[in-house]
């Protein structure tokens, strides 16, 4: 019996040791950062944006990995059940941490099977509408649905995510009908409203700010508390007339649940570098969304508090996620 618990004690010794090692080399190879979306929406533009400036602060590649569909969950999945070893981590948004798990049957848990490294940023979003719709502020958009129920489509980047949301959101407190039409990230559905293939989009500012500055689209109202600096003529949808709405979304970095402390420490470290960094804070800045930062302890609270949050409104608002798919 003494000989067993030796082994046990030796053998624990040794784990404690080998992840030491590791932890003192690390990195010694690539790091996976998954981006649980399709290229070219906003969480994709921010992943690449923190990986490349990972990569010149650890002096390894980092490799954005996008694995889009499921809302998220296929590139959440992967994180959670990846090695906790360092070398996988993902940047995930309010509707993958916070929402999702009231919509779907996961196969991890959005709390428990995540090691917290850092909330990246926070970003309202813009309500746009293709230029050919006649609405020309967000009155105009409430007549217009009560005059034509459901026959208005507004996109999202899937069933649960942040324009899903913000459009149930928006539907409740306005006593309209609109069609929601989910895509499998924001790309597709701003190439879709361009296009006039749908009228109205709620959007991420990061994703959104250049093609309403560019003219392509047309903003009616932003969906934060405050006014977007880099828009501040743009009313938001509570000043338009719609009192009491307000909806951001965030974004945070995260490692498999395991992961030693000291890695994640290092990761926490870099990552308070990078959005400390003048480029960085600007390139946020210019499309509206602000950095948020702090310890991974803060961010474990503040998930936590939105998970309970998000799964009141998902009930209230009868949000399925068989209504997208």
């Amino acid at each position: 019996m003494k000989t067993k618990t030796t082994l046990g004690l030796l053998a624990a010794a040794f784990s404690v040791c080998i992840l030491q090692v590791s932890a003192q080399n690390y990195p010694s190879k690539p790091v996976r950062f998954i981006v649980p979306f399709v290229p070219g929406g906003p969480t994709d533009i921010q992943g690449r944006m923190l990986g490349e400036k990972l990569a010149q602060r650890l002096g390894q590649q980092v490799l954005i990995d996008n694995r889009g569909g499921a809302g998220g969950n296929i590139g959440m999945e992967l994180t959670a059940k990846a090695p906790p070893d360092g070398y996988t981590i993902v940047i995930a948004t309010v509707g993958t941490w916070a929402v999702n798990p009231h919509l779907y049957k996961l196969p991890f848990d959005v709390v428990k099977d995540f090691a917290p490294i850092i909330q990246v940023s926070t970003s309202p979003g813009v309500l746009v509408v293709h230029p050919s719709v006649p609405a020309k502020s967000v009155k105009e958009l409430v007549a217009l649905a009560r005059a034509r129920p459901n026959e208005l489509n507004y996109g999202s980047s899937g069933v649960g995510g942040f324009g899903h949301i913000s459009g149930e959101l928006f539907t409740l407190m306005t006593n309209t009908k609109m069609t929601h039409v989910p895509y499998k990230s924001s790309a597709p559905s701003m190439t879709d409203v361009m296009a006039g293939q749908i009228q109205v989009l709620f959007n991420n500012a990061i994703a959104t700010v250049p093609f309403v500055q560019a003219k392509r689209v047309r903003a009616l109202a932003s969906t934060g508390a405050k006014r977007l600096a880099v828009l501040p003529d743009l009313p938001t949808i509570a000043e338009a007339g719609v009192a009491g709405y307000e909806n951001s979304s965030w974004s945070a970095v995260a490692a498999p649940a395991g992961t030693p402390a000291p890695i994640l420490g290092r990761l926490h470290k870099e990552f308070t570098g990078i959005l400390a960094d003048p480029e960085i804070q600007k390139r946020h800045a210019d499309v509206g969304a602000q950095i948020i930062g702090g310890t991974p302890e803060q961010f474990h609270a503040y998930l936590k508090a939105e998970v309970d949050k998000f799964g009141k409104l998902v009930k209230s608002a009868g949000i399925k996620a068989a209504a997208g798919g």
